[in-house]
């Protein structure tokens, strides 16, 4: 601090602010400048040190007074920045930002168990395999209790609390009146050590291993569906619960059927005397059968019927979606000699219908075209 700045200025108060005040305007600068949160910021440093400075003076009453009436704290005015020390530290920082751990004042990291991760496993399955269900064979690689030492990482199964941390997985230090707690070295967090590490594991108490699981996929699954195996992800620490492992579904095209949700769409093909005088045409199905569709007669080309519940499985349920067939009438490119006559025939009778206004043709387009 060099002698002729102002320590209000560095807070960013005013002469006449209160000690609460004072106290929120240093509690801010604190936060934004001290070196475990700008590691390496040799401009950030300083100016943690600068308002630390000026906290120490303006922080103490009697000191502020001094300070205002002399323009100094002491015989010098200088106070060193690392002297300054909170009656409560965590009711400043830990109880207002959650920090209570990161200085000291929470639990023993050591003692808490930890839940597993949780696995994903991608699963592809064709549109008749979403349709039936199928039963899964997931190769599941993951961590699991080393059978050597069952899980103790130690060959004599027994750990030992660490020395360094006395069992709580985290050391604190001293950093000016800062209490700083980090992970502990020696341990890595765990709060206990082995002495005489299992051979098989190297004394993590863990080992990589193959699961083969059987899952069951329920029938009508889509695309995007995700399945939960409870407990079957990677197992926990220091005691706590394994994580789940996730099915995440993926069904591919099908060559014939579209998929939209529970319903299915499908396009046959139809004759021109099909459409003209009605037919009964055979969908094929996903459930290996045909249904069978009645055609009117007169129907368009892109008209489209619907058959109740031959669509896909819904899950959890036994109902069925629908299943959408669409017509595409077919024009022939290669006719006999007997349908090239007939065809003509028929171009024939057109034209004189055309001619004959109360011929049969000539008023079917007649009302056609009155929207009758």
């Amino acid at each position: 601090m060099t002698s002729n700045e102002d320590f209000y200025q560095v807070l960013g108060v005013s002469r006449d602010a209160s000690q609460d005040e004072i106290k929120a305007a240093y509690r801010r600068a604190a936060l934004a400048y001290h070196p475990d949160r700008n590691p390496g910021n040799k401009q950030a440093e300083e100016k943690f040190k600068r308002a630390s400075e000026a906290y120490s003076v303006l922080g103490d009453p009697e000191k502020r007074a001094r300070y205002d009436r002399f323009g100094t704290a002491g015989e010098t005015g200088q106070v060193p920045w690392d002297s300054v020390v909170f009656e409560d530290f965590q009711d400043l920082f830990g109880n207002l930002f959650g920090f209570g751990d990161i200085f000291g004042k929470g639990r023993a990291r050591g003692s808490r168990a930890q839940r597993g991760s949780d696995l994903r496993y991608d699963v592809k399955l064709t549109l008749e395999e979403a349709f039936f269900g199928k039963e899964e064979t997931v190769e599941l690689p993951r961590e699991a209790p080393c059978d050597k030492c069952r899980g103790s990482g130690s060959r004599s199964g027994q750990r030992l609390a660490c020395p360094t941390c006395r069992g709580r997985g985290t050391v604190a230090f001293q950093q000016g009146f800062f209490t700083v707690s980090r992970t502990c070295p020696q341990c890595s967090g765990e709060g206990e050590i082995v002495r005489d590490p299992c051979g098989e594991c190297h004394g993590r108490g863990r080992v990589r291993s193959q699961k083969t699981l059987k899952v069951r996929i329920p029938p009508g699954v889509d695309s995007g569906s995700r399945l939960r195996i409870g407990g079957e992800g990677e197992i926990g620490e220091r005691g706590g619960p394994p994580g789940d492992l996730y099915l995440f579904i993926e069904v591919e095209e099908h060559p014939f059927f579209k998929r939209e949700g529970e319903h299915l769409f499908c396009t046959v093909p139809l004759s021109l005397p099909q459409a003209v005088l009605g037919a009964e045409i055979f969908v094929q199905t996903l459930d290996e059968g045909e249904e069978k569709v009645k055609v009117p007669p007169g129907t368009a080309h892109g008209q489209r019927f619907r058959v109740p519940g031959r669509g896909m499985p819904r899950i959890g349920s036994s109902g069925r979606g629908d299943l959408y067939v669409d017509v595409r009438l077919v024009t022939p490119k290669r006719l006999s000699k007997e349908e090239k006559r007939l065809y003509e025939e028929l171009a024939r009778l057109e034209r004189d219908a055309e001619q004959n206004p109360g011929g049969f043709f000539r008023k079917v387009i007649q009302k056609l075209a009155e929207g009758k």
